[in-house]
């Protein structure tokens, strides 16, 4: 393991036999990265949106999308309007529990430079944006910009900087707040590359996504598959927190185990009580649930998902109070434009809280899951889908636990329930 010069709060460490592709020793030098191959000569646009393709690279921002489709999508666009695309590298990170994104942006700069101006050429962009909500990432990315030039990146790139917000990392809401609007998630149709900034075809790509194209464009498609699975090629930036141990970024593949993560991570699965998957958006799962593989085919399968990378582990706290603060959060951080949302995450969180508290009934917990399995889907974002997501999987993998505080006799929680604003949040480091 090693702690990184720019962070000096953060550890970051490869899995082990884990040849690293996107985490380093020490913040990045403009001059090394480019003796290493960095900022190559651009490949063939057809060819290297080929290649991706063959990659199989999902992208790393929560939803898994292949990105050789988001790619084909702007350039069918372009050819449709001819009108050039704009592309923008998402690293405003509005998960709390995730660190990946800040990280690649202030230690590996060049790395997202070079990942952004491949994808451009490819998407036919002429016009890039780093969207962020972090001031020294933006000033990373800022000092980059001016060691590397416009003429080596192919396109005019600038910083974009937002305040935080769960919502603010959404694309629409990046395009928005490009535009001149609020950092808010808008209605679509239309999406991105049909119509975003100043009506153009817009591609939004995540900046660890972006960080694997220049990988891929030296070593291609075959090594870059020789990680991971057949559904979920090459490695991953996963942010682990909680257990009452320091946070620590880990590159590793799809397809580990989570076990052995928590193992290397030095949390012992007997004392796990419950894990918080991909940020706040994916859910809960139960002990039981450890020997599950890191992949985002096997985690779908199993109803949770792997979306941002970041995994927070409970192990003195009690889930059902740690899901009450989650939906609190997403009570009060949706963007208050759609009422399903708004009043939907409201009473979620006011059920669970009632929960946590040991004064739910029944009642409360059949409306709980009524509203798990109808909410779905409703709004513009997807805040309302993680609201859910965190409701159904307390009470799937934990009915237990939900019965035991219908009946008052949870000791922890009469103990002193856990409470947080931002439960398990990297908080900011120095840099």
């Amino acid at each position: 393991m090693t702690t990184t010069a720019a962070n000096p709060g953060i550890t970051v460490a490869v899995w082990p036999g884990c040849v690293p592709r996107l985490v380093n020793q020490g913040a990045e030098d403009f001059l090394d990265y480019r003796a290493e191959g960095g900022y190559r000569e651009m490949p063939d646009a057809d060819q290297f949106l080929a290649e991706v393709q063959r990659s199989g690279l999902l992208g790393r921002g929560g939803a898994g999308f292949p990105l050789a489709i988001k790619l084909a999508s702007v350039r069918d666009s372009v050819a449709r309007r001819g009108a050039d695309a704009v592309i923008i590298a998402n690293g405003e990170e509005g998960e709390p529990t995730s660190i990946k994104d800040r990280w690649l942006l202030r230690n590996r700069p060049h790395l997202v430079l070079d990942g952004l101006r491949l994808a451009a050429a490819v998407a036919g962009a002429t016009r890039g944006y780093v969207y962020v909500s972090d001031p020294a990432a933006a000033r990373s990315i800022e000092a980059a910009l001016s060691e590397v030039g416009a003429e080596t990146l192919g396109l005019t790139i600038s910083v974009y900087t937002v305040n935080a917000g769960y919502v603010a990392g959404e694309e629409t809401a990046a395009v928005r707040a490009i535009n001149g609007g609020p950092a808010k998630p808008t209605d679509k149709p239309p999406r991105p590359y049909q119509k975003g900034v100043a009506q153009r075809p817009t591609l939004v790509s995540n900046v660890e996504t972006l960080a694997n194209l220049p990988y891929l464009a030296r070593h291609g498609a075959t090594a870059f598959r020789s990680e991971g699975t057949d559904s979920s090629p090459g490695t991953f930036l996963a942010t682990v927190s909680g257990g009452g141990r320091p946070p620590v970024l880990y590159e590793l593949p799809h397809g580990a185990v989570l076990a052995d993560l928590l193992g290397v991570h030095g949390i012992p699965a007997n004392q796990v009580r419950g894990v918080l998957m991909g940020g706040y958006f994916a859910g809960l799962l139960n002990p039981e649930a450890l020997e599950v593989t890191l992949d985002h085919q096997t985690l779908r399968a199993g109803g949770s998902g792997l979306g941002c990378g970041a995994i927070s582990v409970l192990t003195d706290d009690c889930p059902v109070a740690v899901a009450a603060s989650v939906l609190a959060y997403f009570g009060r951080e949706n963007a208050g434009q759609c009422g399903s949302c708004f009043n939907g995450t409201a009473a979620m969180a006011a059920v669970a809280e009632a929960l946590r508290d040991q004064v739910a009934t029944t009642e409360d917990v059949g409306r709980l899951q009524r509203w798990a399995g109808v909410l779905p889907g409703r709004g513009a974002c997807g805040t309302l889908d993680g609201a859910t997501k965190v409701a159904a999987s307390l009470l799937t993998q934990f009915p237990e636990l939900v019965a035991l505080h219908l009946a008052g006799a949870c000791d922890t929680c009469r103990g002193g329930a856990f409470r947080g604003e931002r439960p398990y949040a990297i908080e900011e480091v120095p840099a």
